[in-house]
């Protein structure tokens, strides 16, 4: 689990401004407010925030979002309050934090025909700020992630709800890379054979044509510097998910 000056280390690579004291505050109260709470997989649960911190750390967000993502099951599953929290870290923070609460209380059953029912409610849950959608995003993610210690009943569940609501938001948001991996995620869930059979397949292919396709980009990257073009060329693979929507939509057997 990562440690306090760890955290803090990752938010002052990016911001050498940051609240190293808010922080630690921040860290040590949360760690503090779920105790001996377990997740499924047995781990210490301060573990779950401190990831979603972690992976928000990753997109250079800003000090209030990371403290909203350490203290954000605070108001739901411990004894914290709003009040509390606003004393302790102010009414930014606090604000984040009931934010989040709101959408956990959310009915988010995933039947295509209330999908666009779902996606409303969320966007009116965080309408005031945009910040509370990412951290959801966030904590998410890092369910997906973990999704094969949740019981069995409830994984496909989960999956299905990620695919037709969370990862349509991470597009919205302009977060490609997120919504990608929730999607990947949520496929080797609900089709874990024919994840598996595309997966090895895309294994295979950048095998063999990984070093042709950087010999491409390096003779790219030196044609657009000679005619004084600035530019970053990269290949891009594909990813299951997105293979298999193709196949689909081409009724490729």
């Amino acid at each position: 689990m990562m440690r306090q000056y760890e955290l803090v280390e990752r938010v002052r690579r990016y911001n050498p401004n940051t609240d190293e004291a808010l922080l630690d505050r921040a860290y040590v109260y949360a760690m503090r407010a779920h105790g001996t709470q377990l997740r499924a997989s047995g781990d210490p649960y301060f573990s779950h925030p401190l990831e979603v911190a972690a992976i928000l750390t990753d997109l250079k967000l800003d000090d209030a979002t990371i403290i909203a993502a350490l203290l954000h099951d605070t108001i739901e599953d411990t004894g914290a309050t709003k009040a509390e929290i606003e004393r302790l870290f102010g009414t930014q923070i606090a604000t984040l934090v009931e934010g989040l609460t709101k959408i956990k209380k959310l009915d988010l059953v995933s039947k295509q025909a209330k999908q666009a029912e779902n996606l409303r409610k969320l966007l009116l849950a965080i309408a005031d700020d945009v910040r509370v959608l990412l951290v959801k995003l966030a904590d998410r993610l890092h369910n997906m992630r973990t999704l094969k210690w949740v019981p069995q009943e409830k994984r496909d569940r989960v999956a299905q709800e990620t695919l037709d609501i969370y990862a349509p938001l991470a597009a919205r948001m302009g977060m490609q890379d997120m919504r990608e991996e929730l999607e990947d995620l949520s496929f080797r869930q609900l089709s874990p054979e024919a994840y598996a059979s595309i997966a090895a397949r895309v294994s295979e292919l950048r095998e063999r044509n990984g070093l042709l396709v950087e010999e491409i980009e390096r003779e790219l990257q030196a044609e657009l510097a000679r005619r004084e073009i600035k530019a970053d060329v990269k290949g891009r693979e594909k990813r299951p998910y997105s293979i298999w929507g193709k196949m689909e939509r081409k009724a490729i057997g």
